[in-house]
């Protein structure tokens, strides 16, 4: 039984090995809409197929939702659709309808991208 509930919880968990594109560690201000809003928050983690957006802000998984921020320079913004994958106490998660081609990695490197510390 034990061995059920642990393999049950173990299963509600993201599994970030099944990536198609690998993700990295950002901090990037983004402006989005959902149902509940439009809201600015800040990306903590950004790859060619979605994000993690931090924010304390109740979004409901499953939703669409439209984003604007900056990947590789600070005075062009991106324009992407995606829906909500996931949602914590800590923020939520999104998978991009259409990957962000230039954050693509080639050969294992990852692109620079903008930092809010960097402004």
């Amino acid at each position: 039984m034990i061995n059920k509930i642990a393999t049950t919880a173990m299963n509600q968990q993201p599994d970030r090995k099944q990536r198609r594109f690998p993700r990295r560690a950002a901090y990037i201000i983004a402006r989005y809409t959902v149902k509940e809003g439009t809201f600015r928050d800040i990306i903590k983690n950004i790859g060619a197929t979605g994000i993690f957006v931090n924010t304390t802000r109740g979004v409901a998984s499953g939703q669409p939702i439209e984003l604007e921020f900056p990947v590789f320079e600070f005075e062009n913004q991106i324009r992407v659709k995606g829906t909500v994958s996931r949602s914590s106490q800590k923020g939520f998660s999104v998978v991009f309808d259409q990957p962000i081609q230039g954050l693509i990695c080639k050969e294992g490197h990852f692109p620079e991208i903008v930092h809010e510390s960097d402004r």
